[in-house]
């Protein structure tokens, strides 16, 4: 069932592990992403991404997406969790990342998500702290969970481009839980956005620490996450590249960090890369193996797409041909159902591994099936 992100987080601050929250860009890749938490038992947080809206409500060139398109692929990502995840025995939060503002915020609630991030890091802090702020009164009467930010991460992803970042100052965030009244907190500690992270990347851990004990101190009910989080498995970077690819410079955190932080205060880590690489490698492979699918009428674009963009691996670059499949489920012939099943494989590889190191797996059970008004009533009564 969908429940507000808070009661997932809950049960992964109660039992000192993180929940890994996990990007998708088509119908898809969320029911891959729904049915391997169920075969592990974990709870699940899906995240479409601000741009992410735009792309599904069929704009190809999403960073130009409007509202409009926005409102439409939030409905499309609601109603494909819905789908296949309302009668799921897990429970599940569908999570806006990187919302751009509060009417991005508003399009995903009014879509059907049940969580919502509000980036509101390169404001300064008191400005930060006031679209946060309005962005909690919006959502929580409604029941639905609020993530801010604070601190800058370095990297590309999406609209989010820095050369550098800024750690986030531990009294600066227990500052802004106070001011905003907001549920969780995307911390600045040394990850990074995208695939270019560097091979030497150190989380600071002392930042989380420091965070989660003063919130402890204050009394604060909140939690930590973990942005620009994608560990890049070299493997597939390494497959990606020996058929054709220009990959180059691709480092993630590694995983031994994640683990660690995930005992250290950090409750959700994001991961999105991971899974567009996986993806990809996938339709490299098809049509290397299958080379007469490379003329087909339905994905034979794709194949070309893939040869013209060697550096690219977000498979958004590659799924123009088959948008009314990305965006509404729809599978019009076998050569399309090809290229679907090497997307849900790519994101259950990604994902499974990751609930396993993580440590959510079995933890379905644990989390209260709470509804969006029970949410409501509590925060009613909190006065937040």
């Amino acid at each position: 069932m969908l429940v507000p992100m808070r009661a997932i987080l809950e049960t992964a601050d109660r039992g000192n592990y993180a929940q890994g929250a996990f990007n998708v860009n088509a119908v898809a890749q969320a029911k891959a992403a729904i049915e391997v938490h169920e075969m592990f038992r974990s709870p699940a947080i899906l995240q479409g991404a601000d741009l992410a809206n735009g792309f599904m409500g069929g704009r190809t060139d999403f960073a130009n997406a409007t509202l409009e398109d926005k409102k439409r692929g939030a409905k499309r990502i609601a109603d494909a969790v819905r789908k296949f995840g309302e009668t799921s025995p897990i429970p599940i939060a569908l999570h806006l990342d990187h919302g751009k503002n509060l009417d991005s915020c508003i399009a995903a609630i009014e879509g059907g998500y049940t969580s919502v991030m509000i980036d509101g890091s390169a404001l300064p802090f008191e400005e930060n702290v006031a679209l946060t702020r309005e962005v909690v009164r919006y959502a929580h009467p409604l029941g639905v969970t609020v993530e801010g930010e604070l601190g800058v991460l370095a990297g590309v992803e999406d609209h989010i481009f820095s050369e550098t970042s800024t750690y986030t100052n531990p009294l600066k965030a227990i500052e802004f839980f106070k001011k905003t009244g907001c549920d969780a907190l995307a911390i600045s500690y040394g990850t990074c956005h995208g695939a270019n992270k560097g091979r030497d990347t150190k989380i600071r851990r002392e930042i989380a620490i420091a965070i989660k004990e003063s919130m402890r101190h204050e009394g604060i009910d909140g939690f930590l996450v973990s942005h620009g989080s994608s560990t890049v498995p070299q493997y597939i970077v390494r497959e990606i590249n020996a058929m054709g690819g220009k990959i180059e410079n691709a480092h993630g955190i590694p995983i031994e960090q994640l683990i660690d932080v995930s005992h250290c205060g950090i409750s959700k880590i994001n991961v999105d890369t991971d899974i567009r690489l996986a993806v990809t490698r996938n339709m490299k492979e098809l049509f290397r193996d299958n080379p007469s699918l490379r003329e087909s009428s339905s994905i034979g674009e794709i194949y070309r797409l893939l040869e013209a963009n060697l550096t690219a691996f977000d498979p958004r670059v590659f799924f123009p041909p088959i948008m009314d499949t990305v965006t509404t489920g729809n599978i019009p012939d076998a050569d399309v159902g090809s290229i679907i099943d090497c997307v849900e494989r790519g994101v259950k590889e990604v994902i499974g591994t990751l609930i396993v190191q993580f440590g959510s797996y079995g933890k379905a059970p644990e989390v209260e099936r709470v509804s969006l008004e029970q949410m409501a009533a509590r925060y009613r009564e909190k006065g937040i």
